[in-house]
């Protein structure tokens, strides 16, 4: 996993949500030209289809659909391909990603019901037990899985037994936590799972997916809008000739290829989410001899982002990123609504001496 771009200069570390850094070998992948209708790249298409609908648990219940574009593509298509248009859709939010999946549905003209939690805190299963018991109009429930706008983890598996229970149907935003956490969308029942060829999978950005339940997405058509989004009808291309109706970002899927074979190496899901663990927790208790708090309790923190709160003056973080991004290493802004802060991410092709390497820059920058 260790890279660096020359003998004198260490890589850059992009501690964010996304993009994040990635390994040689993934970048070696996008050297090659792909002819998008060859009969290899084909067959790349649908090892890719294939294997991230093994990684979700639900070979046999979901396809893969992959389209050109970022993960925020791959939402706005499953949310209007994959809801009826004359549908309800109840979205649990807590967090400015919730909150984009509203602004896609008030565009789209779909009629949605949102509940919201402050952002530090979790949906709660039982509210939407209520809210479904007391309205049979709602057929689709989106929930988004990691929280990014804070580095919550909501509870999705309490959330996908009361949707179940309920017989509607649950898409969840997966962005940050595919590949790093589980989502076992064939266990859990969910319509469709939205994630990105990086994040927490480690390819590079540019194709989004959705893993749909097959027999939904069978009756799904003329539901889209858009005529790029619309995951029946990219499908159905899949299925008759395995390609992509439009350009596909042929060098993106084989770096995705070559990630994924990179994930398989580590263990597996559960190995990588160990290692961002170690890493996340390297990363808490280094800010906090440093002086920095949690904005999250660490009961609801996924081991992905973590937002510290903004201590205030003489502290500046303008200041802080200018000094770490001409050392190589990129933090993000915070993204809260009610509080000042910053985010760090603990994802993507790092290890222990690559946050150390984050922590003692933060320190210097902090005694200058």
């Amino acid at each position: 996993m260790r890279t660096t771009i020359d003998a004198q200069s260490p890589r850059t570390l992009l501690l964010t949500p996304g993009p994040l850094t990635t390994s040689d070998t993934t970048r070696a992948a996008l050297g090659r030209d792909w002819g998008s209708r060859d009969d290899d790249f084909v067959a790349l298409t649908a090892r890719l289809r294939s294997r991230l609908s093994a990684l979700a648990g639900a070979s046999a219940s979901h396809e893969t659909v992959l389209l050109a574009g970022s993960g925020t593509f791959a939402v706005e298509a499953a949310l209007q391909s994959l809801v009826p248009r004359d549908g309800r859709v109840l979205l649990l939010v807590n967090g400015a990603y919730g909150r984009r999946m509203a602004e896609m549905l008030s565009r789209l003209g779909r009629d949605h019901l949102v509940r919201e939690w402050d952002e530090d805190q979790p949906v709660d299963p039982a509210q939407v037990d209520a809210m479904l018991a007391a309205d049979p109009t709602i057929g689709d429930v989106a929930i988004v899985h990691c929280e990014t706008t804070s580095g919550l983890l909501n509870p999705l598996e309490a959330v996908a037994s009361v949707v179940r229970r309920h017989r509607r149907r649950l898409l969840v935003d997966a962005m940050s936590s595919f590949g790093v956490l589980p989502v076992e969308a064939g266990r859990l029942g969910l319509a469709a799972v939205m994630a990105s060829s990086n994040k927490g999978l480690e390819g590079v950005p540019g194709i989004g997916f959705v893993i749909a339940e097959s027999a939904h997405l069978a009756t799904c058509a003329g539901n889209a809008t858009s005529l790029s989004l619309d995951l029946h009808a990219q499908a159905a291309g899949f299925r008759a000739n395995g390609q992509w109706r439009f350009t596909p970002p042929v060098q993106v899927a084989a770096a995705l290829d070559a990630a994924l074979d990179q994930l398989d190496a580590e263990g597996g899901v559960a190995a990588r989410g160990l290692r961002c663990a170690r890493l996340h927790a390297m990363l808490v208790d280094g800010m906090a001899a440093l002086g920095f708090e949690t904005y999250l309790p660490q009961s609801l923190q996924a081991p992905i982002i973590v937002t510290f709160r903004d201590p205030g003056p003489p502290f500046d973080f303008a200041a802080l990123y200018a000094a770490l991004q001409a050392d190589g290493i990129v933090l993000y802004p915070g993204k809260l609504t009610r509080a000042p802060s910053f985010r760090i991410g603990c994802i993507g092709a790092i290890d222990e001496t690559d946050m150390r390497r984050a922590l003692d820059a933060i320190a210097r920058c902090l005694r200058r």
